[in-house]
């Protein structure tokens, strides 16, 4: 069996939070869409912020509920449509992690490619995170098929994609191979937009879909006719479009696949089909290296040692909650506390079963922040200033002997006196408690005794 060459690459997120507005393709809503940052590890999540509670969901493959015309997720009752457009601009752009917020049950369609996603994405600013990316990686070639219709895979060190695309009368036959990069996505398959054979419009809105279809959405195929509102942006675009679904339908795998794919005639379900069988295929040829789970010594990094640290906070025994930074730059750190059985907390916090107070977890991810702002704006002597915090989420317990490893992503800011920004505690590569947190910069320490 082949082995690869293990390339370690950092987890991609976003750097601010941008907006969309757009109709809907089948249920014809107009929804509002939020892409909001995410810290590392963290994965994509959509929140349906039109519900009581604001429920999340992870697109995965088990959660998939429809797949006629579009690909639908769902949990329970709480369920997202179309989400293969965003998904595919997510994968082909190799953004890992992003939090998703929409007003409705399904994405707005805008102009039926992925375009204006990756535009969207582009203008929230994509960067590297602290953690390194995990990729499902083929081991050995995976088949499945339903009539003329297959899509097999071997194994790749990368991802391409070799597609086929023929109408049931043969007078569309289109095809392309193209190793998947964020380049070649944005300049080769992002712009691809949906279309739909003329006979079919008629079956689809008497099912309740495409009721926001329109020419400004897709292009109808009417026999060897092809009604567009604008020029095709591509000789080739149905097969290029059939490539975007399938980028975003193997999204539902959690991770980035490394495969050389073969598709021909794929759809969304015989695409779920293929990312279901992968998934019961795949080995990581990354995991076992990755840092996640692992305990850093003191020694280790080039970020901010204790001293430094309190250089740039006041907070000393037993309120100071940072060991050390692993890691600083433009948009984050990495820092760790070592918590040991001799916290003055665990005292009370339980005789018999010491526990760490979730607050002062909060509390960690407030200090590591306001290390942060002071230290990128150049700020030593100044006070960063904890104003509030919100999505706070707590997950599993903190005992002694854990190290927590504590991860910032700076959401934005205003100037250099107030930055909104995302926490995660990590044990062993778990979460323990996330929160977003707001902070300001004092002048002096006289803003405190006034």
């Amino acid at each position: 069996m082949k082995a690869f060459r293990q390339v370690r690459v950092k987890q991609r997120g976003i750097l601010r939070e941008v907006i969309a507005r757009g109709r809907a393709l089948h249920c014809g809503r107009i929804v509002t869409l939020k892409l909001r940052p995410s810290p590392a590890d963290s994965g994509i999540v959509f929140c349906r912020t039109d519900l009581p509670g604001c429920p999340e969901l992870r697109p995965d493959i088990e959660k998939v509920s429809d797949l006629v015309r579009a690909t639908t997720i769902a949990n329970g009752d709480v369920q997202i449509n179309t989400v293969e457009h965003l998904l595919a601009a997510l994968n082909g752009l190799s953004v890992d992690n992003v939090f998703v917020e929409v007003d409705g049950p399904e994405l707005p369609i805008l102009d039926g490619s992925a375009e204006n996603f990756t535009r969207l994405l582009r203008e929230a600013g994509i960067a590297e995170q602290a953690r390194e990316r995990v990729h499902f990686t083929l081991r050995q070639p995976v088949y499945v098929h339903d009539g003329n219709r297959t899509i097999f895979a071997t194994p790749h060190d990368g991802l391409r994609i070799t597609c086929t695309y023929v109408d049931d009368r043969g007078v569309h036959t289109q095809h392309l191979t193209l190793e998947i990069t964020p380049e070649t996505f944005a300049s080769e398959i992002a712009h691809a937009r949906t279309f739909v054979r003329y006979e079919d419009i008629t079956p689809l809105l008497e099912m309740g879909k495409i009721q926001g279809g329109d020419l400004d959405s897709a292009i109808v195929l009417d026999g060897d006719r092809i009604i567009s509102r604008e020029p095709l942006h591509f000789p080739n675009e149905f097969v290029r479009h059939k490539i975007l679904d399938l980028l975003g339908d193997i999204a539902l795998l959690g991770r980035p696949l490394k495969a050389h794919i073969v598709a021909i005639r794929p759809g969304h379900a015989l695409n779920a089909k293929f990312t279901r069988e992968v998934r019961k295929h795949f080995t990581s040829a990354e995991a076992d290296d990755l840092p996640k789970g692992k305990l850093f010594s003191s020694a280790e990094g080039t970020g901010l040692d204790v001293h430094q640290i309190i250089n740039l906070i006041p907070h000393r025994y037993p309120f100071l909650l940072i060991d050390r930074v692993l890691t600083i730059n433009e948009t984050g750190l990495v820092a760790i506390k070592n918590v040991s059985i001799n916290e003055p907390y665990f005292q009370g916090h339980f005789p018999g079963r010491p526990v760490m107070p979730g607050v002062l977890q909060i509390e960690a991810m407030a200090q590591a922040a306001g290390v942060f702002m002071l230290h990128r704006a150049n700020l030593a002597g100044k006070l960063a200033l904890f104003m509030s915090c919100d999505r706070v989420k707590f997950r599993r317990m903190v005992e002694p002997g854990d190290q927590l490893c504590i991860e910032i992503q700076l959401r934005r800011h205003r100037g250099e006196r107030i930055g909104i920004a995302n926490g995660v505690c990590y044990v062993d590569g778990k979460v323990t408690s996330s929160a977003e947190l707001m902070f300001t910069i004092a002048d002096d320490n006289s803003r405190l005794r006034s």
